[in-house]
């Protein structure tokens, strides 16, 4: 049950994603690890794979043992290049401030390599950050703030976000916090300026968040805004979201890099991980495959203007497009009740633009992917135009939790294109330009792979439709 071309751990456990490096002309992505997981081991390292396209990932093994001193394994945090040598290592020397928590005790501490990421040693035995006394004091996300020549961390401290700045990396000094109570535990937090498609720029800040309570997503919380390096003023109070559905927890975004090696401001990626703490054990790829972790494709993420404000737009990444293997053109398909195409395949790109009459809209629209060959198994992506609301059901077939996950739409336009990533352990709904995301987490059985169109109590069309089936990304 291994995915196709999603990142997979190649045995035992992954969680949280760790902020992509670019070092030596290819992205360094490190997770959290746990090698004895199989066997009821706790603990995590962190494991580095490389990457050039963000499709293929190769496995260079553990960079941060677990328990590899006495302040305990090694939680979430990030990785800068000290292109200026600030911390004392060298310039180019790679730091990574992690949270450890010796005693339950959560702090952040530095580990640096001097070898561009494959290894690293603990910069001694003390936190760089010590904990002020508070239960949740973790996942801290450093930045170089070119405007005040220093350095800058966002960290998580449960219903608020401590910001810190240093000099060095070594000594931090409190100097503002962002706080929200309404959208559960912070995680992972993020922070970043992106150059918007009208020119001008904004600052973004994220962060992994359970909006469960008020009936929002549980992933990547963000707010536009304005930074000054002590706070974070937000456009509106309100959070948008990354991904509408069940599983993309943990995400982190990184910068694109040009040919020359120079940041792209225009451009980020987002990698998420492919699950959530309520079932992260809930997996029959451990009984299958021997391991527990995978992710959600790699984004291409761009910042767009619309409506009253700005607003983060996710693409699956554009060297996905180099995986496709046999390509059916299906062209547009009127449909008026179900149509089953003659495409199979567990590991596929669809995409197409549903379109019908806004003054006779059919009652729902879209398509059934992991469709057993009798027709009970499948989940179902499409748009309910009574509601009216996109979703994505995971119900009718094997998955972690029952489920649909829906975001609104207007149905007025008679329109909405969609895209639809398939692999063996995921559904991926982009709808539109790619504001709306809807990612779950699924196990259909090994025949499970047939296609169905439906559009009820109406008619409609899937203009453009066509399936691209994917290639395994090699490894």
């Amino acid at each position: 049950m291994r995915p196709v071309y999603h990142f997979s751990v190649p045995d035992n456990w992954k969680n949280d994603p760790q902020r992509p490096i670019y070092v030596g002309g290819e992205y360094h992505y490190y997770y959290l690890y746990n090698a004895d997981y199989l066997e009821g081991g706790g603990g995590t390292s962190w494991r580095r794979a490389t990457t050039r396209d963000h499709v293929t990932f190769r496995d260079r093994g553990v960079a941060i043992p677990k328990f590899s001193n006495g302040n305990g394994d090694c939680w979430s945090g990030s990785l800068v290049v000290d292109e200026h040598g600030t911390a004392g290592y060298g310039e180019g020397a790679v730091i990574a401030l992690v949270t450890q928590a010796p005693n339950g005790r959560q702090a952040q501490y530095l580990w640096y390599s001097t070898d561009g990421g494959a290894t690293f040693r603990a910069g001694g035995s003390d936190p760089v950050l010590p904990n002020p006394g508070v239960h949740d004091f973790r996942d801290p996300k450093v930045i170089w703030d070119a405007d005040r020549g220093r350095w800058f961390m966002a960290n998580a401290e449960g219903q608020k976000l401590g910001f810190y700045a240093s000099p060095d990396l070594r000594s931090w000094t409190r100097v503002g916090e962002f706080v929200r109570t309404d959208i559960g535990l912070l995680e992972c937090p993020d922070l970043f300026l992106m150059t918007a498609d009208d020119g001008t720029s904004h600052w973004v800040l994220g962060t992994s968040a359970n909006g469960k309570g008020r009936g929002l997503p549980a992933t990547y919380a963000y707010w536009t805004g304005s930074f000054d390096g002590a706070a974070f003023t937000p456009d509106h109070d309100e959070p948008q979201w990354l991904d509408h559905g069940f599983d993309f927890y943990g995400a982190v975004t990184y910068p694109h890099h040009d040919a020359s090696g120079a940041e792209d401001a225009s451009l980020r990626r987002a990698i998420g991980w492919s699950n959530f703490w309520d079932y992260p054990h809930n997996t029959p790829t451990l009984a299958t495959d021997g391991y527990n972790g995978d992710d959600m494709i790699v984004r291409d993420v761009r910042l767009r203007a619309g409506g009253n404000g700005y607003y983060l737009a996710s693409t699956p990444t554009a060297a996905l497009a180099d995986y496709a293997g046999r390509t059916h053109r299906l062209g547009d398909v009127a449909v008026s009740g179900t149509r089953d195409l003659d495409v199979r395949s567990l590991a596929y790109d669809l995409t197409c633009e549903l379109v019908w009459d806004p003054a006779a809209p059919p009652a729902n629209i879209g398509i059934e992917v992991c469709r057993a060959p009798g027709g009970g198994r499948h989940v179902a992506a499409g748009a309910f135009l009574r509601g009216p609301f996109v979703y994505v059901n995971r119900r009718p077939t094997i998955n972690p939790t029952g489920g649909e996950s829906q975001t609104p739409i207007d149905p007025a336009t008679g329109r909405l294109a969609i895209r639809v990533l398939v692999d063996r352990t995921s559904v991926e709904l982009f709808v539109g330009d790619g504001r709306i995301v809807h990612s779950h987490r699924v196990f259909p059985l090994e025949g499970d792979d047939r296609i169905r169109l439906y559009a009820h109590e109406g008619a409609a069309t899937f203009r453009g439709l066509t399936v691209r089936e994917l290639r395994a990304a090699r490894r």
